[in-house]
């Protein structure tokens, strides 16, 4: 009998375990300014980091001026859902709403909320600063440290505009150990522009050729790292000959590519299609694609060989994903980082036809 009680004591921690866990990319979106009687309708991103599948229930907002929809179906553990929230905007002044969310989650709801001030008359920040973060408006999310040398600190400028009421203080989540930040001014007064200037040091890249990273601007204090307040930052850093002798420079492998730009498309309703580009090395050693990464998810490549022998020619496989593609600004390019001196770092560049 004991034996038997022992065995259900270590079963059953397993069996509670075993439970869904809703997420949210963040609980409190702030909107800025909202023009009187023109609705904002917002997205909460939530992802079910439990190991059971997710289910909304029920979604009650404090106030009938906030219509919401919802992922009604079950979300599989690891996957996302979202919450679609519209404010009808028709009362002037500040505002702050919440939702409440029951799940099969918990006995306990999860409270989102949305908060911000409705106008009769709203600045627009759309041509300078096209990323919207509600109460931060960015004029890109996306950074990119070019044809780095080892020892170089090169830096970025990240403006931004502050739609906020109040003062806005920057502050960047998630650095990576190469990447420091400091925003000028330190707090950026309502309605006024600032910069956060991004530092890279190339001395401590973890390896020569794409470095992709994502940092996340913090919104509010306590706010949460999501796909809404990311920004992509990625750094190319070449090799270095600089320990070659002449000689050894005289007999360098010589890459040749038989082209460095494609046109992929029309997809014509296929989600993927592929364009082949060929790859020579006409020098006096081997050639070594050291390297061979995209820049953007929607592409991927194959390699027929990563070595090559004096005259000897392989194929580069491209395919592009309709379906990923849609998803991303970063536009599609192939990267190769090699031994030839004269070609270390070759880009192919993908023109999508629509």
């Amino acid at each position: 009998m004991k034996t038997i009680y022992a065995i259900v004591a270590l079963l059953l921690p397993l069996c509670v375990a075993a439970q869904p866990r809703f997420v949210p990319d963040t609980e409190l979106i702030k909107l800025g300014d909202v023009l009187f009687q023109k609705p904002k309708q917002v997205t909460f991103g939530f992802t079910n980091r439990g190991n059971e599948p997710l289910l909304i229930t029920e979604v009650h907002p404090s106030c009938g001026c906030v219509a919401v929809s919802y992922t009604g179906s079950p979300v599989e553990p690891g996957e996302r859902g979202t919450v679609v929230a519209t404010y009808d905007a028709k009362m002037l002044g500040t505002f702050y709403r919440d939702i409440e969310i029951v799940t099969n989650a918990s006995d306990e709801p999860v409270y989102l909320a949305l908060q911000g001030c409705v106008v009769t008359e709203l600045r627009d920040f759309s041509d300078g600063y096209p990323i919207d973060l509600g109460n931060i408006r960015l004029a890109t999310n996306y950074i990119e440290f070019e044809d780095v040398n080892k020892g170089d600190h090169p830096i970025a400028e990240l403006t931004l505009v502050n739609a906020e009421k109040t003062a806005f203080h920057p502050e960047l989540m998630h650095l990576p150990p190469y990447i420091t930040a400091h925003s000028e001014p330190e707090s950026i007064p309502a309605g006024q522009t600032g910069v956060i200037y991004i530092e890279l040091d190339s001395e401590k890249l973890p390896m020569m050729g794409l470095n992709k990273t994502s940092i996340y601007l913090a919104r509010y204090l306590g706010d949460k790292i999501g796909e809404s307040n990311e920004i992509r930052i990625s750094a190319v850093l070449l090799p270095s000959f600089s320990d070659q002798t002449p000689e050894q420079l005289a007999r360098a492998p010589q890459m040749e590519l038989s082209t460095e730009r494609v046109e992929i498309g029309p997809f014509a309703g296929r989600d993927k299609l592929t364009a082949t580009v060929h790859l020579s090395n006409h020098g006096k050693t081997p050639l070594q694609i050291q390297q061979l990464q995209v820049f953007n998810e929607a592409v991927s490549v194959s390699l027929g060989n990563r070595t090559l022998a004096p005259g000897k020619t392989t194929k580069l496989k491209i395919t592009v994903s309709a379906h990923k593609l849609q998803q991303s600004q970063i536009s599609p390019r192939v990267l190769l980082i090699t031994n030839d001196p004269q070609h270390a770092k070759e880009i192919i560049y993908i023109d999508v036809k629509h």
